[in-house]
């Protein structure tokens, strides 16, 4: 009889978490009734595909225990591959998306193979090599444009290539709904197998291994995801910005931003990177157009100042003093 009463409540207590993301959605979905200005329109679609992006990196990085400090190369390969496939063979930026998703899932499992047998600190320095190492390849890579970068021709506006000159608004709508589904992924996640699984990953390897986890395809399933979950931003930050050069895509900063709201907000919950990014992105789109070049890396003092505090008076994370998120081991706080 407690066991279920325990399964109700857990299933009730998941239900609520969904009801409130749908909510949360909504209200964010009538933001553009009252927000007219182009500038603050750019900030929040920065703002909500970044809650996106930090939530990719959190199955992989809060839930699994694997920090990486290299996204970068999935969100660069992302938009390289929705740009070129639309530029070179008229390939539909939907279908784009979706192909530089999963050629960023197969590179990730390619270097998961070799990068998943180093441990803790190890793994994300390697990460960083590869990224770095990725971001030098397509400098001298002439195919993709090289250190000039791509360009995407506008041709009217259009659903079907995803191009939109008069109105940003349904850049908004895009990048809401893409945050949203990454939500919802995570939360599937959660309650998952696979979620209860990682999370015994990241507390406890050789635990978890002892009581029958693959920890091996355990982590492999978690890079996987992230990485074509982070690929399909690159493609929409591609074709919201219609150009893409090597450091704007694949510089050392992409990493940084992806990774920074889970860690601010509370990694390894599901609105630690959604808090983390609605604080972040916008003071760092504001010091760069307030204080400009003679500010240059105002932002990261701040990002970092932020970082110390955060971790000192409140170590699991901003999310946490909303009590909106949840421990890894799913206990509500």
């Amino acid at each position: 009889m407690l066991a279920d009463t325990n399964l109700a409540d857990e299933r009730n207590r998941r239900a609520r978490q969904v009801a409130t993301a749908l909510i949360v959605a909504a209200i964010a979905g009538m933001i553009p009734l009252v927000v007219s200005d182009v500038y603050t329109m750019n900030v929040l679609i920065l703002t909500l595909m970044y809650v996106a992006l930090s939530q990719s990196w959190n199955i992989l990085g809060g839930y699994c225990g694997q920090i990486s400090l290299g996204h970068a190369i999935y969100f660069g390969i992302g938009a390289y591959v929705t740009t070129a496939a639309l530029l070179v063979a008229g390939i539909l930026p939907w279908f784009g998306m979706l192909a530089g998703g999963m050629t960023a899932a197969v590179i990730a499992l390619f270097l998961g193979y070799f990068c998943f047998r180093l441990g803790g600190h190890y793994y994300t320095i390697a990460t960083i090599v590869i990224a770095e190492a990725a971001l030098l390849i397509f400098l001298n890579w002439e195919f993709v444009g090289a250190a000039l970068g791509l360009q995407l021709p506008y041709t009217g506006d259009s659903w079907a290539t995803l191009q939109f000159g008069q109105s940003k608004l349904p850049y908004f709508y895009l990048a809401l709904g893409f945050s949203l589904i990454t939500w919802l992924i995570a939360w599937t996640i959660e309650g998952s197998r696979w979620g209860y699984w990682w999370r015994a990953v990241k507390d406890d390897a050789e635990a978890a291994e002892s009581l029958g986890v693959n920890i091996f395809s355990s982590k492999m399933a978690a890079s996987g995801i992230s990485a074509f979950l982070t690929a399909v931003g690159g493609g929409f930050y591609a074709l919201f910005v219609s150009y893409i050069e090597p450091q704007s895509v694949l510089g050392f900063q992409i990493s940084l931003l992806i990774a920074l709201p889970a860690v601010l907000g509370g990694i390894g919950t599901l609105w630690g990177p959604a808090v983390g990014a609605i604080i972040l992105i916008p003071i760092g789109e504001l010091t760069r157009s307030y204080i400009g070049g003679s500010g240059s890396g105002a932002h990261l003092v701040i990002y970092g100042t932020l970082i110390v505090i955060v971790s000192l008076l409140r170590p699991e994370g901003l999310s946490s003093v909303l009590s909106v998120s949840k421990r890894a081991n799913g206990v509500t706080r």
